[in-house]
């Protein structure tokens, strides 16, 4: 058995791994209704909170923030399922087996009711999405 080039393999394996592992969560993202954002602030503090009557096309795209953070554009969609958090039992369920690049927001909006939550899951993970969770108002 040829030790050296076992080490050489597991080492290229290794970096290989090391490699993939940093760049996790390296592209912004957010979630979009008729292309405006939909989180109040794209910080650590902001907030998610859709109307339940409200109207558009929900997406998920990859974000450009402008150099002083106050205004953010959707420049690439990117896919997502979809979940609804109930607001009594916090209990997750899939609102459908469908993959989406657009949705109806009013279409997801007649499986919830106030307090509920939608819940945003994209497929990569070098997309970072931290607000990835809407409150029905």
């Amino acid at each position: 058995m040829n030790y050296s080039k076992s080490i050489s393999v597991f080492v290229f394996v290794l970096i290989g791994m090391v490699a993939q592992a940093q760049n996790r969560f390296t592209n912004c993202s957010a979630a979009f209704l008729n292309d405006k954002l939909v989180v109040d602030e794209y910080s650590p503090t902001g907030k998610c909170m859709l109307d339940s009557t409200a109207q558009g096309k929900l997406t998920v795209c990859t974000a450009y923030l402008d150099s002083d953070k106050e205004k953010c554009r959707p420049v690439q969609l990117i896919k997502f399922k979809i979940a609804i958090r109930d607001a009594n039992t916090k209990t997750l369920m899939m609102y459908s087996d469908k993959t989406y690049e657009k949705i109806e927001i009013s279409e997801v909006m007649k499986n919830c009711r106030r307090g509920d939550s939608i819940v945003l899951l994209t497929f990569k993970d070098e997309y970072a999405l931290p607000h990835n969770e809407i409150l029905v108002q």
